[in-house]
């Protein structure tokens, strides 16, 4: 898994809580890190990353904020993006994007 290659911890995948959900929850380095992954096949509509706006991390942010509510021990957050592109005939490529926000 690419996350557990670089030293981080998963600890929740698909974390939903009422219309929000959290791709992937992972720590290293004592910091909670809320992770959106987003996937494409092809480069039509662009890049995978691109289709990460403004209310996407808004609802990145609130079903962070559930997740700390429930599970409150952590001082250090940070929000990232995962883009992965896959397409047939190539390497597959991961282009983290590290602490985003508004």
């Amino acid at each position: 898994m690419y996350f557990r290659e670089r030293g981080y911890e998963p600890l929740h995948q698909n974390w939903r809580h009422g219309h929000c959900e959290l791709d992937l929850v992972a720590t290293k380095d004592a910091v909670i890190h809320f992770i959106e992954v987003k996937t494409r096949r092809s480069l039509h509509f662009g890049h995978p990353e691109e289709s990460v706006n403004e209310k996407k991390i808004e609802n990145l942010m609130k079903a962070a904020e559930a997740y700390l509510e429930k599970y409150p021990n952590w001082e250090q957050i940070q929000y990232d993006i995962l883009s992965i592109t896959m397409i047939e005939g190539k390497p597959v490529e991961y282009f983290l994007i590290e602490d985003v926000y508004l």
